[in-house]
């Protein structure tokens, strides 16, 4: 148990950074990276933000994480 603790923390370490935006219309989840840094990832937010909003994305929420996403568009049809 302590042996997975531990290597499921240092894997942690070894994820790169990703931005995930939800949004609320249309219901998506988008993921961008990766990123080395959270402050890489910081920086890069805003364009996407402001690319989603330009593309009429409604209810925006933004998380930056240690991710690893399998995919990077999930969507509600």
């Amino acid at each position: 148990m302590i042996k997975q603790l531990i290597i499921g923390f240092i894997q942690g370490f070894n994820t790169s950074w990703w931005i995930e935006i939800t949004t609320v219309k249309p219901r998506c989840v988008y993921y961008f990276g990766p990123f080395k840094t959270s402050a890489e990832a910081k920086a890069a937010y805003p364009g996407y933000v402001e690319d989603l909003n330009n593309e009429g994305a409604e209810g925006v929420v933004v998380v930056i994480k240690r991710s690893n996403p399998k995919e990077l568009t999930i969507y509600d049809e």
